[in-house]
């Protein structure tokens, strides 16, 4: 959450936004968004999603476990292969 919080951060100061700006437009406290660049566990994750909405980040959310590689070893490590009868 930490890391997540500290992009958050960094995609701020990118776009040249104050904190106070991201915070007004995104509907929330200062405070809720230092809380949010902190990687608070405790924050609602809408609001964090309200940031990524005013940061033009919300599609990156998409793209999460999108080629999900473990995920799909794990499925694979699950799948049965049917054994055909042999022709006569």
């Amino acid at each position: 959450m930490r890391e997540l919080g500290e992009n958050f951060h960094l995609a701020r100061l990118r776009r040249d936004l104050s904190s106070e700006q991201v915070a007004e437009r995104a509907g929330i406290s200062r405070n809720t968004l230092i809380k949010i660049e902190h990687g608070d566990e405790g924050v609602a994750i809408g609001l964090y999603f309200r940031v990524l909405i005013v940061l033009r980040l919300e599609n990156d959310l998409l793209n999460v476990a999108k080629d999900d590689i473990l995920g799909r070893k794990l499925q694979d490590i699950g799948l049965t292969i049917n054994q055909r009868a042999t022709k006569r």
